[in-house]
């Protein structure tokens, strides 16, 4: 592909605010009151975003002192754990990837039914299966067109949704109160309206790290799509100026309307969360912009999140994790037999909304946990390749982004990454195939670790057997 046919820095920063501002953003307010009060929230945004920063600043080193690894983070973990660590990688961002895509889908009949009450519901019936799985194949056919070509639409549309984010936030400085926002500030005044209890400045932090974590997933899409960029300086200024967006929108977003309404209030808005408060300080007009608002941005990232799993297996079968058949090209330069696995797989699992009370929060959570695995094993690269060559400034960075994540996988989705482990049973066989296929001999390591995954796995099935993880609600 030629340099002028690939995408640029303003396209890459699009497509990491349009992949990674989807539905969360619009219902964060809620959320985020639920779990704490302003003061706590703000110590976790400040902890949330070193996290995330040191995470986008270690892929920003690695992309610079290893240009040779074309696949980004899954490289980074082959790098640091040899071929079976490359495909425990680049599997868990495409169980995240296309398991975010169900989190859209169900949101997007939600919003569907605000208009529609009657055919979709609460988004969780029939038609609204049927509607998102051809949504699912619209969408893999525009992606099937060419990867730039869709880049582009994304662009469009990630415009076209920021403007209600930002009327949004012109009516909250309007009608902003400094004396609510301070009434509360740490939490202290126990509250037993919907929900709402006192509880310890620890606990909110944890909460509310838990609701912010979904809201940075795809930050790190630049690097999965450095190999299509202009150049990788590209790639490596389209994540500061994609993380710096995101930032901004988020804590403007999510921390200002305390100052509008009480938390109680807010923890009630019900979704979209920002409708509700949009719906108090102006009217249904102000509801109405913000549900078109999140129609638009669910269906941005559903295209953007269409791309990146289909992505992420090419790269794999390029590096020799998947069979070759699975990175194949079209002539437009779209993985083809990568789009149709996911599209299908996508489509079956739809299904499951039928049998659970929440599916935008079981989709979001398990997609967050399985990115999480593929964060954890860049920061583990970042120490190792620092360390090698005594760059100890960078080695604190990667220690940090390691730890961070760490954390978030115990704090905030320890039984999601188990049923995650799940998900790698049936992929050690398409992984076996190709080491048989690339006459790969398996390590001892390497079996052991197989082996190790599956155990977890297997526990994990008999605890949702048991009931100790519980997937219905």
């Amino acid at each position: 592909m030629s340099e002028k046919k690939g995408i640029n820095t303003t396209e890459l920063t699009l497509l990491i605010v349009g992949s990674t501002i989807g539905s969360g953003v619009f219902g964060i307010t809620s959320d985020l009151a639920t779990a704490a009060a302003p003061g706590p929230a703000i110590l976790a945004w400040i902890i949330v975003g070193i996290g995330v920063l040191t995470l986008v600043l270690s892929l920003n080193n690695l992309s610079q002192k290893r240009p040779d690894l074309n696949s980004g983070i899954f490289s980074y973990a082959g790098a640091a754990f040899g071929p079976l660590g490359e495909f425990v990688s680049g599997w868990a961002y495409w169980l995240s990837a296309w398991l975010g895509n169900i989190a859209f889908a169900t949101i997007t009949m939600s919003a569907l039914g605000t208009f529609f009450p009657k055919a979709f519901e609460n988004g969780q019936n029939l038609v609204s299966i049927i509607v998102a799985i051809i949504l699912t194949w619209v969408l893999t056919f525009l992606v099937n067109r060419g990867i730039e070509s869709a880049a582009f639409i994304n662009s469009i549309g990630t415009i076209c949704k920021i403007i209600p984010l930002i009327v949004f936030v012109i009516c909250v400085i309007i009608a902003f109160k400094a004396k609510m926002f301070t009434a509360d500030f740490w939490g202290n005044v126990a509250q037993n309206v919907h929900g709402l209890k006192q509880t310890s400045l620890f606990d909110q932090v944890r909460s509310s790290i838990i609701v912010m974590m979904w809201l940075f997933v795809g930050v790190e899409g630049a690097s999965v799509l450095s190999s299509r960029a202009q150049t990788r300086k590209d790639a490596e200024h389209a994540s500061i100026l994609g993380l710096a967006s995101l930032l901004t929108i988020y804590v403007i977003v999510s921390i200002l309307p305390y100052g509008v309404m009480t938390r109680s209030q807010l923890a009630a808005g019900g979704q979209p969360a920002l409708g509700a408060i949009m719906q108090h300080l102006v009217g249904s007009w102000g509801a109405a912009l913000i549900s078109i608002g999140l129609i638009i941005s669910v269906l941005v990232s559903w295209l953007s999140w269409t791309m990146l799993p289909a992505e992420s297996l090419m790269l794999m079968a390029d590096d020799q994790t998947l069979p070759t058949s699975w990175g194949k090209l079209n002539k437009k330069k779209a993985p083809t037999q990568a789009l149709i696995i996911t599209g299908v797989l996508q489509s079956i699992f739809l299904f499951t909304l039928l049998f659970t009370n929440y599916a935008y929060n079981f989709a979001y959570t398990l997609c967050t946990a399985a990115i999480l695995i593929c964060y954890l094993l860049v920061g583990i690269y970042q120490m190792e390749y620092s360390g090698q060559n005594h760059e100890w400034g960078q080695f604190v960075i990667g220690l940090i982004t390691a730890l961070f994540e760490l954390m978030a996988m115990i704090l905030s989705g320890w039984k999601q990454v188990m049923v995650v482990s799940i998900g790698f049973i049936p992929g050690f066989i398409f992984y076996l195939q190709a080491c048989k296929e690339f006459k790969h001999v398996v390590t001892v390591k390497e079996k052991i670790a197989m082996i190790l995954i599956v155990i977890f796995a297997i526990v994990s099935l008999v605890l949702i057997g048991n009931g100790t993880i519980a997937i219905n609600n």
